[in-house]
């Protein structure tokens, strides 16, 4: 009982802050009548006072993608990062999380992030979700700030190296690079027995740098990338002419470094205009709702990669919780890891706290690899392992957050290293399934 009370105090802070749908309006509290022999009592119950809820430690900002060629991700996003504040109400270090949409696109992504910091005053952004809004978003607004930015889903290579955070260190992840997920994919390419494979994808930091890694290591297994074309960020009506651009040379198949917005439309195309019948996918083009527009049996049996997160206890915990609040955890990407970013921001804040250090930016900046790097005590998803690490923090003792993603061991680049899932399309509900992880790095 006391777990459901707590829960819905989380829920109440998290409507306040404008989180979620508006609340109904009151409904007013029922009459109790009871029967005395022949005589009917009506007794109006005492109202009980509300519990207080207890003012935000740490307001945090969430960029997510909820229009726009990703917008299927966004909603997930922001449950997950809801459901990483309610944990944090419950364990007793109340934060508050404030979400602006990114639209998948530069411009209002960096419009979007200068309103989190400026006027909301967040110390810690989480996202963007594509690479090409997160770039962007810290070169413009967060490194200048000197507000710590931690991705949930930008993959891009350019990340580990961007010129803007050298000796700065406000970029994190907590997604792979696809620096790893490139080559498990050109793996898994030579794997299906493929010899040629063009690629389309969209012209974007995440898109060149897969595209690149993906034609490094499908080469040096012995394919051939017979074409690679970009495309537009913003979605387009047609991809008639990259289509036939890509399937100039006869490639077998064709690898979809696109997001669902874009896939959709020419996948269509592809398969009603001859160009290609088989594909292969990435994390951006991992979707329950394409296959439902074009056809689950046609994409059944199609491969691709995404990152994936471990089967662990940390992982099994998240679920648990998910499924409590909203019910089954749909198998989209990324989700785990911008609860893994929540986490993280709010741990190193308390750790500020803890050590009598003012909560700013720059200091959860500071302590983010304290509370997700070894050593320490290990700290699991869900309120009861959160507030014993708190407890923790506040003894002077050291923490060690592992994520449902996966470890959150952030290198000297604020990058970590989770598996990549291989998976494929199904033709029944929720039209995708987990083949297996790749936890190992291979050659290139």
């Amino acid at each position: 009982m006391k777990r459901k009370f707590l829960s819905l105090v989380s829920l109440v802070l998290v409507l306040a802050v404008g989180l979620s749908a508006c609340a109904p309006a009151a409904t007013p509290t029922p009459e109790v009548i009871t029967k005395v022999e022949t005589a009917v009592v009506m007794v109006t119950p005492t109202p009980v006072p509300p519990t207080p809820v207890p003012p935000a430690k740490l307001k945090i900002g969430g960029l997510v993608p909820l229009t726009g060629a990703l917008s299927e991700f966004g909603a997930t996003f922001r449950l997950a990062g809801d459901l990483a504040a309610m944990h944090f109400v419950e364990a007793g270090f109340p934060i508050e999380m404030v979400y602006a949409d990114t639209e998948t696109s530069a411009i209002p992504g960096v419009e979007a992030a200068r309103t989190l910091v400026d006027i909301e005053g967040v110390k810690a952004l989480i996202g963007a979700a594509a690479s090409g809004v997160s770039v962007p978003i810290a070169e413009s607004v967060s490194i200048p700030s000197q507000v710590p930015q931690i991705s949930n889903a930008s993959t891009s290579p350019l990340l580990t190296v961007l010129p803007a955070d050298e000796g700065k260190d406000f970029l994190f992840r907590t997604c792979p690079s696809d620096a790893l997920q490139g080559v498990i994919a050109g793996k898994l390419a030579a794997d299906l027995g493929y010899q040629t494979v063009a690629v389309l994808y969209v012209n974007n930091p995440y898109g060149l740098g897969l595209a690149n890694q993906f034609k490094e290591s499908f080469e040096f297994r012995g394919g051939t990338v017979t074409q690679m074309v970009p495309h537009d960020e913003a979605v387009a009506p047609s991809y008639a002419s990259e289509l036939r651009r890509a399937a100039e040379g006869d490639a077998e198949v064709l690898y979809v470094l696109s997001y669902p917005g874009h896939a959709t439309v020419y996948l269509k195309e592809a398969i009603e205009g001859g160009f290609f019948d088989t594909f292969l996918f990435c994390d951006g083009s991992k979707s329950i709702e394409m296959p439902q527009e074009i056809g689950p049996e046609i994409l059944a049996g199609m491969w691709g990669t995404a990152p994936g997160s471990a089967s662990s206890a940390s992982y099994d915990q998240f679920v648990g919780e998910y499924t409590v609040f909203y019910g089954e955890v749909p198998p989209l990407p990324f989700m785990t890891n911008f609860y893994d970013g929540v986490v993280v921001a709010a741990l190193a804040a308390a750790k500020c706290e803890a050590d009598g250090q003012e909560i700013t930016p720059v200091c959860i900046r500071d302590n983010l690899r304290a509370v997700a790097n070894p050593p320490g005590v290990p700290v699991v998803p869900g309120p009861t392992s959160i507030a014993h690490a708190l407890e923790r923090l506040a003894l002077g003792e050291d923490i060690n957050y592992e994520g449902a993603a996966g470890s959150v061991d952030f290198d000297e680049y604020g990058d970590v290293i989770t598996p990549i899932e291989i998976w494929r399309y199904i033709d029944i509900t929720p039209f995708m399934e987990t083949e297996r992880l790749e936890m190992r790095i291979p050659e290139k």
